[in-house]
């Protein structure tokens, strides 16, 4: 079985669908408020030519997507799968970001639920890249059950070096804390 990078996701709460290049002034709506970007290792990436950057990158990858919200099918904002690798089994989510009148809700956690749903039929660890002065970021990703296993610098394209933690989490893990979630009811 093959793993389908861009598939269209959804639950209660969100959509996600594969972006596509006719996605970007939409998505640069919301990519636009600097406050999104202010812990993130590229800072200005609400500047239009450094989002250029990063949403050609999205394009490239073949897993980004365009999340909305259900009900209004407004856009929210945007997330990927990459570093699919077939031979260890794992996949990378991440370059992810939401508007923020969606920061504090249950949003993100039911956008990173379908994605690591999904994931897990294919693949037995999903890996989140998180910049090393991203607190909001690292802080919901543990709350999610991943443990940070490693630090790195890493290059983005067309950028300098930024440390970023590592953090993983594997399927049994997931699978536990699933159950845990499907119990909880939908804010």
């Amino acid at each position: 079985m093959l793993f389908d990078l861009q598939p269209h996701l959804e639950n209660e709460l969100v959509k996600l669908v594969p972006l596509k290049q006719d996605d970007f002034d939409i998505l640069y709506q919301v990519a636009s408020d600097p406050l999104i970007w202010e812990q993130h290792p590229d800072r200005y990436r609400y500047e239009r030519n450094i989002f250029e950057k990063y949403f050609d990158g999205a394009i490239k990858s073949g897993g980004a997507f365009l999340v909305l919200e259900k009900n209004s099918d407004e856009v929210i904002g945007s997330s990927r799968y990459y570093d699919f690798d077939n031979e260890k089994k794992s996949i990378a989510i991440g370059y992810t970001f939401l508007a923020t009148k969606y920061w504090g809700t249950t949003y993100n956690k039911a956008m990173k639920k379908l994605m690591l749903d999904h994931a897990f039929k294919f693949v037995d660890t999903v890996i989140f890249h998180i910049g090393a002065m991203n607190i909001r970021s690292q802080k919901a990703i543990e709350k999610l059950g991943a443990t940070k296993v490693h630090e790195i610098e890493i290059n983005y394209p067309g950028e300098d070096e930024r440390l970023n933690f590592i953090y993983e989490m594997d399927k049994s893990t997931w699978t536990k804390i699933h159950n845990r979630l499907a119990n909880e009811p939908a804010k």
